[in-house]
């Protein structure tokens, strides 16, 4: 072979390389190494070492969301180059099953007007979790606000922590780790982890870096499967990311974290110390974020669009925008948009 010919061929490779990723059609990656052990001994440490609490002062209510900065913001706006848009929101969901045993109901009221009654916490509807949602086991939230439970109730919500503080908007970088297609399947199976290792080999093959002020939305394919098989307790089995991803979200100092379910792998597998008897529970990604790291979190996107637009564009960053409902609540439904 000619050096030409050589330096031919090296560069078809590395055009067809990207196109292979960005359509998911690379052989499927096999899960390797051992399961990192998680104790109860190292969740004390990370509530040690790893808290945001007084970070940003002792009156902060917004946590991580300090992170996405104005240079930030311009930053993920230059990101819009071909000016196309995608929810990451799911349709409301109006029809009762194990996964969804609270439907949205709308309710007319007359021709012109009706009424969307939501109960929008759980496993099922796309929303934005914030630092009041989780307490620990004395009944402190994020930073050390106590909240007291007769006071929330006769005031209809909360002094401190609340949604209310995402009321300018979240806008920021958003990246796509589309763990799925990268492991070239349709979906991961319930109960598959999501590794450092894994993360940090999607950034590697597509040259992104997970950085400080980014909203992170991890795609399982929960949806795909959903649609092939049927509903089923997601509550209990999903894949999602190993709580020894904890210390790696600090690290790179991830503004929002979001998926297709409440975060965490189901089972967890991990020390039963941690997940039955700490204050952490079955899902202690999700719960040390919110009430340690202060970060908020997306729960239940649907990112079957996002994943086929990026895929199709090659490009898995794109501007990130975002607005709850101003209230003093836990949380809000959510309609993420992605701009490219």
């Amino acid at each position: 072979m000619t050096h030409l010919v050589r330096v031919v061929a090296f560069v078809g490779v590395l055009l067809v390389l990207p196109a292979v990723f960005a359509w998911g059609q690379q052989p499927e990656r096999i899960q390797t190494g051992t399961q990192p052990d998680v104790t109860r001994t190292d969740v004390e440490g990370w509530k040690r070492d790893l808290t945001n609490w007084g970070r940003w002062g002792a009156d902060d209510e917004i946590g991580t969301l300090n992170l996405i900065t104005p240079e930030k913001r311009r930053q993920a706006a230059a990101l819009v180059r071909e000016g196309r848009s995608v929810s990451l929101a799911r349709d409301a969901e109006t029809e009762e099953a194990v996964d969804n045993p609270r439907p949205y109901r709308v309710v007319p009221l007359g021709i012109t007007a009706d009424e969307i009654r939501i109960a929008y916490h759980g496993f099922i509807h796309t929303h934005l979790d914030f630092l009041n949602h989780n307490f620990i086991a004395d009944g402190v939230t994020y930073n050390g606000y106590r909240p007291d439970p007769s006071v929330v109730a006769a005031e209809g919500g909360h002094s401190r922590n609340t949604v209310h503080g995402a009321k300018a908007g979240i806008v920021t970088r958003g990246l796509l780790i589309d763990m799925a297609r990268f492991k070239g399947v349709r979906y991961l199976d319930p109960g598959t982890p999501i590794y450092i290792e894994d993360l940090e080999a999607w950034e590697e093959e597509t040259g992104l870096i997970v950085s400080a002020g980014d909203a992170v939305v991890i795609r399982t394919g929960r949806w795909a499967r959903r649609a092939e098989v049927g509903p089923w307790d997601i509550a209990n089995q999903a894949a999602g990311l190993h709580a020894s991803v904890i210390p790696w979200l600090k690290e790179r100092d991830v503004a929002l974290l979001g998926g297709e379910a409440p975060q965490d792998v189901a089972p967890a597998g991990i020390d039963p110390a941690v997940t039955v008897t700490s204050d952490l529970g079955p899902r202690p990604l999700h719960r040390f974020a919110l009430i340690y790291l202060g970060m908020p979190l997306f729960d239940n996107l649907d990112l079957e669009a996002l994943g086929d637009m990026a895929a199709s564009l090659s490009r898995w960053e794109f501007l990130l925008t975002a607005a709850p409902l101003p209230t003093r609540g836990t949380g809000s439904p959510i309609n993420p948009i992605a701009t490219f």
